[in-house]
């Protein structure tokens, strides 16, 4: 601990690395913006292609078209609802073609995009609005009630805007779409706006991320930091204009965002944007749109190896391979995946609090090496740090440990956040000693040049990683303390083919002559809960296992109901209609 350094110093050491410094050549995300659409090498090139398999939606921007669109988008967050530079907007929204043009709208203007889930519960809905200080909020047109009933408990929230695909008012709202930005002029900063002029360090996403204790935690991401990390996954990677990305996974969270949103356009590439992932449209999209690259999480690895599809790699000869992290990567399904499709994982590991991805395995790799790394060992490695970022493992004083020494991950660098909003505390325990700890565990192994391969044998915190999904287990936790005949529960994680790690819970019963079955609490958290957080085993027992100073034994409890849930290991837990 480092009592007399205060928050912000905390923070800005971790932002410190070694070697040459580095800075970009813009002075906002706007002149970023504005070197893309505005060149006119680039005007007619596609940037965005949009598919929405339902309804068989489909559309297309050049990047002219596109800066035409978000700057009519920037109109309407700026003459319309007032907003501007330093405010805050949240999205309850999915992926679609309107979400993008608000996002890098309110980029543009320095506002700053709070996205939520839509599946979160509407108490988590609330807090989010409430703590970060939201004066608008854009929903989609289905949960358009249900904001509305939120916003009546939120005074500062002062904007309810409806995102659908028709025009008009509509329940007396204002609604966004795209028949209503055809009408709205692009907008030019004119001078006319008070606020001082945008610049990198503005807020650009605060992502709320699950928390072992307490509410989820507000990650402040600036400009700068998305345009970083663009650059470390661009040269890491060697992208360009000749790139072509998809994107299959959620946009409210980094990993959809950074990779295959900003990391594109930043590479003058292009990306194709999917409504969802569907394993009968994934391979076909990447042949009739010739994409190089898709990011996926390990539990989409394991969705396409168990789908009868037969794919032969000589029908994507431009896909270079497929971007994993954001969850625990089995062997088993590394070794799987590469030698059914001939398709190589470039395997890496980030967090929200460092933007999205800090390291990579190198993409210089020889098959051989590539194997080696990703198989040879109890766990594939993560890699090595890329551009914009320093890694080390530490001890629980802050001292750096030699290779093969198990400590914590932390990470420093130009991609490391601006810190939780409004949580000092959340400030103080994780910025220390000029690193950011990351809570997960970890060590390194060098190769033949010197170069650390890091690996992540378990996570130090409590989180449980769903198909690349962060859940806190308390939330599950008091759903099932809600129930009259439950004494005690506890959330904990099991390793699982599908989603890398899926939900058990433990639970003593208050009495023992009236005891709730497994198929009772598992409805009873289901109609509480969406399924990707519900249990999907319960494991009953009679001691409450609790630490002398009362905080909860998980880890240990993890441990010791192992080897009886290993039996769930291959079992693909289904939703029932």
């Amino acid at each position: 601990m480092c009592p007399l350094i205060d928050e912000g110093d905390r923070i800005l050491q971790a932002h410190r690395m070694s070697g040459p410094g580095f800075s970009l050549p813009w002075t906002s995300f706007a002149e970023f913006f504005s070197s893309r659409v505005d060149d006119r090498h680039l005007k007619d090139r596609t940037f965005l292609t949009y598919y929405e398999d339902d309804r068989a939606i489909y559309r297309k921007y050049t990047y002219g078209q596109f800066g035409d669109m978000v700057r009519r988008a920037a109109s309407f967050l700026h003459d319309r609802l007032g907003l501007t530079r330093g405010d805050r907007v949240a999205t309850i929204l999915f992926n679609h073609d309107q979400t993008v043009l608000i996002y890098f709208a309110a980029w543009t203007l320095g506002i700053a995009v709070v996205p939520i889930n839509v599946e979160e519960p509407p108490d988590k809905k609330r807090y989010i609005l409430k703590h970060s200080e939201a004066k608008g909020v854009l929903c989609w047109e289905d949960y358009a009630q249900e904001v509305a009933d939120l916003a009546q408990e939120l005074p500062s929230l002062t904007h309810l805007i409806i995102v659908g695909e028709g025009g008009g008012q509509g329940k007396g709202l204002i609604r966004f779409s795209l028949d209503e930005l055809t009408g709205a002029r692009p907008w030019a900063a004119s001078g006319k706006d008070d606020s001082a002029p945008c610049c990198l360090e503005d807020e650009a996403l605060i992502v709320y991320t699950s928390g072992t204790t307490g509410p989820p935690k507000g990650v402040v991401l600036t400009a700068a930091n998305l345009l970083m990390d663009a650059d470390g996954i661009t040269r890491w990677h060697r992208f360009s204009l000749d790139d072509q990305f998809m994107c299959v996974l959620p946009i409210h969270h980094v990993n959809g965002t950074v990779v295959t949103l900003v990391t594109p356009f930043y590479a003058r590439g292009g990306t194709v944007l999917n409504r969802k992932f569907k394993t009968g449209t994934f391979w076909h999209r990447i042949q009739d749109e010739g994409v190089t690259c898709v990011s996926v999480v390990p539990t989409l690895l394991e969705f396409l190896l168990e789908a009868d599809t037969h794919v032969r790699s000589e029908r994507f000869p431009r896909l270079g391979g497929v971007i994993c992290g954001a969850g625990p990567l089995l062997r088993e399904t590394a070794s799987r995946f590469e030698e059914r499709f001939r398709i190589p994982i470039q395997h890496g590991y980030g967090l929200s609090e460092t933007t999205c991805y800090s390291c990579f395995l190198p993409s210089d790799l020889s098959g051989r090496a590539h194997r080696h790394w990703l198989t040879d060992f109890e766990f594939p490695s993560i890699g090595v740090p890329i551009r914009h970022n320093d890694m080390t493992i530490l001890n629980e004083s802050g001292q750096e440990l030699a290779e093969m020494e198990r400590g914590e991950i932390c990470i420093r660098g130009r991609t490391i956040c601006a810190g939780y909003f409004k949580r000092p505390d959340a400030n103080e325990a994780a910025f220390q000693w000029g690193w950011f700890r990351s809570g997960d565990e970890g060590f390194y192994v060098r190769d033949e040049e010197g170069r650390p391969f890091f690996f992540i044998p378990g996570r130090l915190k409590e989180l449980i990683i769903r198909g690349g999904i962060n859940i806190s287990p308390l939330e599950i936790d008091d759903v099932l303390k809600g129930h009259p005949l439950v004494k005690f529960a506890m959330a904990i994680p099991f390793d699982n083919r599908y989603y890398g790690e899926e939900i058990a819970a433990y639970v003593v019963p208050r009495m023992v002559e009236s005891q709730p079955t497994e198929t009772e609490l598992i409805a009873f958290t289901r109609s509480r809960l969406p399924f990707s957080k519900s249990p999907k085993v319960i494991l009953f027992g009679h001691d409450v296992p609790y630490t002398a100073t009362g905080k909860p034994k998980r880890l240990e409890l993890k441990t010791r109901l192992a080897e009886h849930l290993a039996r769930y290991r291959d079992t693909q837990f289904r939703e029932r209609s």
